[in-house]
């Protein structure tokens, strides 16, 4: 019996699936490896220093890169105050502020919708504004005066500005 195997009755043993995987994973990283390896001196080869010459050329050589200028953002289209949709609410004690700003905002090209008294609490004068008119927003808030901007909030409409005074704008 010492020549040959000798095999008792537990049978075969097989490794784990975790020693399988391990395996498969080794395997798949050398194949990869032999794949992704290529001629280290063809790469070498391809890179090319250039020094600098002491006298320019009119064209780039092949392997120089022209500098290249960024291209310039193109600037945003400018607000049009005609446009865009605004309401003017009065929550102050102050009778007709509404109606004046109202009137100043359409003498600055706004296109202003209504305006009426806002019941609520207000910190201060306010330009509320949907996403897609925020610049708008800014634009209307410097040409009356009111520094604070807010996102519109329901039961605000999301199709246009709204304005809402507190009474300490001058």
């Amino acid at each position: 019996m010492s020549g040959r195997h000798v095999r008792d009755e537990r049978g075969v043993a097989f490794p784990s699936p975790l020693v399988l995987l391990s395996i498969v994973a080794v395997a798949m990283a050398g194949l990869a490896f032999l794949v992704t390896s290529g001629d280290d001196e063809a790469d070498q080869a391809r890179v090319v220093t250039s020094t600098p010459s002491s006298t320019p050329s009119a064209s780039p050589s092949p392997t120089e890169q022209p500098s290249r200028t960024p291209k310039p953002k193109p600037s945003p289209k400018p607000v049009e105050r005609g446009e865009v949709f605004v309401e003017v609410y009065n929550n102050s004690g102050i009778t007709g502020l509404a109606a004046g700003f109202s009137e100043t905002a359409a003498a600055a090209g706004w296109q202003v919708v209504g305006s009426d008294n806002w019941v609520g609490t207000i910190p201060s004068s306010t330009v509320y504004f949907p996403p897609r008119l925020e610049r708008e927003a800014e634009s209307l808030a410097r040409d009356l005066g009111i520094s604070r901007l807010m996102p519109a909030v329901a039961p605000m409409r999301f199709d246009r500005l709204t304005v809402i005074l507190t009474g300490d704008v001058a």
